[in-house]
């Protein structure tokens, strides 16, 4: 998935930037108001992570903004106003989750998440195709019951091929969903990624390549 943090504390926002990368998701940072929209009015994205007290653009006129444009993504309010009142109204404004600082890692990772599953057609919560098995909670690819060893974009562009169902998936779509904005559209990313996947899956080949239009499982 390709989430947005929107945080003003630069530290703190590369260091949530990092552990969700980690988690292997696309992570772009901007640390004000502005330049959070400025993002958001070229890139795709699921997931919103949210500072409510932002410097230029408030963290909650980002949020009205995006609610009355309609833009795809789930926010998530990420904040140090905690009371019942603060959380109520970050929610009117149109969040759809709100998080207090201090808050646990892991939980921020597991609600991001199923903000994404959220901004998505429902998928079953493990994807397969025959013998190939991927559990996106646990990080898992199995084929014919041996556990491949997948780097976090591997393992993102084969969750999103599985999760397309047979359907085309263009490189322009991998690269904006699986990468952040600092991938080059001119390197030959996806085709890298492609190849060394398709070896890592072994034989018979599953992931077929379409010719001018991408690829497919």
């Amino acid at each position: 998935m390709r989430v947005l943090v929107v945080e003003d504390h630069q530290e703190l926002a590369e260091t949530l930037a990092a552990g969700l990368r980690r988690e292997g998701m696309a992570v772009d940072v901007a640390l004000d108001g502005t330049s959070a929209l400025a993002r958001t009015a070229v890139n795709r994205y699921e997931v919103v992570v949210l500072d409510r007290d932002l410097p230029g653009t408030h963290g909650d006129d980002v949020c009205r903004t995006l609610v009355s444009q309609r833009y795809p993504a789930r926010v998530l309010m990420l904040t140090a106003a905690s009371t019942i009142e603060d959380r109520v109204e970050g929610l009117a404004f149109g969040a759809d989750d709100y998080l207090p600082k201090p808050f646990a890692f892991a939980e921020l990772v597991a609600r991001v998440r199923a903000l994404a599953r959220r901004s998505q057609p429902a998928v079953p919560p493990v994807l397969a195709h025959g013998e190939l098995k991927l559990d996106p909670g646990r990080r898992v690819v199995v084929r014919g019951g041996n556990r491949l060893d997948l780097s976090p974009k591997e393992f993102a562009v084969l969750e999103l091929l599985l999760a397309a169902g047979g359907r085309v998936v263009s490189a322009e779509e991998l690269l904006e969903r699986a990468w952040d904005e600092a991938a080059d559209p001119f390197t030959g990313t996806v085709k890298v990624t492609v190849s060394r996947l398709r070896r890592k899956l072994g034989d018979p080949p599953l992931i077929e390549t379409v010719a001018q239009a991408g690829y497919r499982i």
